[in-house]
């Protein structure tokens, strides 16, 4: 299977992890030895990460290197942890709305 790497979509991935870290990008720039330039191009993908740099992003920022090559999750505690920083700050009814969305959603798929 040749799927070619969305540099803009991973750039876009980084930098939402990066702002529920509430981190800048010279802050991110920082702890990857990197500059924050780099950082610049690599989140609105006008230029490549190394693998390095890659991995670096991923450790800074916790979140799997496969979440963001390609969006998807190589273990649960990827996907949870997305989902806490997504609410997190929202109060209580907001998570509480989705928990229920959720359960729904599982339902339905059981059901089939």
């Amino acid at each position: 299977m040749n799927r070619e790497i969305d540099y803009v979509a991973m750039g876009d991935r980084i930098r939402c992890a990066r702002e529920s870290e509430r981190l800048t990008q010279e802050q991110l720039a920082e702890a990857c030895s990197l500059s924050a330039a780099h950082i610049g191009h690599i989140e609105r993908g006008t230029r490549p990460p190394s693998l390095e740099a890659v991995v670096r992003i991923s450790k800074v920022l916790h979140i799997g290197i496969d979440f963001l090559l390609t969006e998807t999750f190589d273990t649960d505690d990827t996907l949870l942890r997305i989902i806490n920083d997504l609410l997190r700050g929202h109060g209580t009814i907001k998570p509480k709305s989705i928990v229920s969305t959720i359960r729904a959603l599982a339902d339905k798929i059981d059901e089939r």
